[in-house]
């Protein structure tokens, strides 16, 4: 529902800020909003847009911040913190794309997508990515580039996605460092919770591992999805150690009281 307008509360929560973070961006950015009998609305449809643009130019700290609030609002949905087991598989992954240009990027992308039988939508979802690269690029320095609708729209997926694809040549896709492309996720989230925490992780992963260069010389799907997998393992904080209940500690005591000694 991109036409759907939000309050500030309810923008907080989309975003998985807190309310004083929607008041300092209104104040420092261009957060786009309409005023309504004294009240400040955002439409849902503007609101993505800006805010996978933000996400991707964040810088790494910034970006770490984020990140982190926006993890809280997907543990009812991944409890392990971990997205790529659950959003990818190997299956979904190309790496002998031959697109040439940016308009055929998206055309394979798509296509990708759709062969996994989880698009409801394919041609809404092609207008809808090729929307979004008219506002501005998702490539990333480095070679990368972060696909997704401009309407973020529930019941357009069967299920949450992402798709990997590399082309065989490079592509100008207009990345800020001036450099072709090789790599294209699409990210298909039909889950208000995960669709911008999914940009933030795949935007942490590049910045925090060697993942593009793993990703760029894979032989194979296989490889390319254990890369992932390692990726996001190593940005993600150790589980935390179960403490032991009462009833184990009881035992653990008794048993220590009854061994012989040493």
């Amino acid at each position: 529902m991109p036409h759907r307008t939000l309050t500030s509360e309810e923008l907080a929560d989309y975003l998985h800020l807190e309310p004083g973070d929607v008041e300092r961006l209104l104040r420092e950015t261009d957060l786009p909003h309409t005023v309504r009998g004294g009240r400040k609305v955002f439409q849902r449809g503007e609101i993505d847009a800006w805010a996978s643009r933000r996400i991707l130019g964040l810088p790494a700290k910034r970006l770490d911040a984020y990140h982190e609030k926006s993890a809280h609002g997907t543990r009812e949905i991944f409890p392990d913190g971990a997205l790529i087991p659950g959003l990818m598989r190997r299956s979904f992954i190309d790496l002998a794309l031959h697109s040439r240009t940016r308009a055929s990027v998206v055309r394979d992308m798509v296509a990708l997508a759709e062969g996994t039988g989880r698009v409801l939508h394919p041609r809404e979802l092609l207008q809808s990515v090729e929307e979004r690269e008219a506002l501005c690029s998702t490539a990333l320095p480095g070679g990368l580039a972060l696909l997704h609708a401009r309407h973020h729209t529930e019941y357009s997926f069967d299920g949450s996605f992402v798709v990997l694809g590399r082309t065989v040549q490079t592509v100008p896709f207009g990345a800020p460092d001036g450099g072709s492309t090789l790599l294209f996720f699409l990210v298909c989230c039909d889950d208000d919770r995960i669709h911008l925490h999914t940009l933030a992780r795949l935007c942490l992963l590049t910045m925090k591992t060697d993942l593009v260069a793993q990703l760029l010389r894979a032989p194979d799907a296989d490889t390319a999805y254990e890369a992932l997998v390692n990726a996001e393992r190593a940005v993600l904080p150790p589980p935390a150690e179960e403490k032991p209940s009462r009833s184990k500690r009881r035992r653990a005591s008794d048993d220590d009281a009854s061994s012989p000694p040493t």
